[in-house]
């Protein structure tokens, strides 16, 4: 990656099984399951369960991160996958992520994080 820091992808995944998005254990699990496959490496890992539901979480990877928040009464999850470098592929983990929350429908896009000007202009 050689015009930007690092890829952030925000993926919305709409249709989820509400079941898998109000089970706090399982959401952590496959959050990081995805890290995993995607080949990043899990630095810290912490899940907050609502009442009377959805989840909230971050899996911190050495690569950057991996979050979600969930909206299990509108099968909905909001997913962020932040890859730094070019060890891992940010759309391994959310395909992986997609495929787990079984998401019938999804409207993901990309954005380049630390996009570098040739020339910092000093502001004083």
């Amino acid at each position: 990656m050689k015009d930007a820091l690092g890829r952030h992808i925000l993926c919305e995944a709409y249709g989820c099984d509400p079941e898998v998005l109000d089970n706090r254990d399982l959401v952590e699990s496959i959050m990081v399951r995805a890290a995993l496959a995607a080949g990043a490496e899990v630095r810290e890992v912490a899940f907050h369960e609502f009442s009377p539901q959805g989840i909230s979480g971050v899996v911190v990877i050495s690569e950057s991160h991996l979050t979600i928040h969930t909206w299990p009464e509108l099968g909905y999850a909001a997913i962020d996958v932040f890859t730094c470098g070019d060890a891992v592929d940010p759309w391994d983990a959310v395909e992986y992520l997609i495929q787990h929350f079984e998401a019938k429908d999804t409207a993901c896009s990309e954005i380049k994080r630390g996009v570098m000007q040739h020339e910092m202009v000093k502001i004083s």
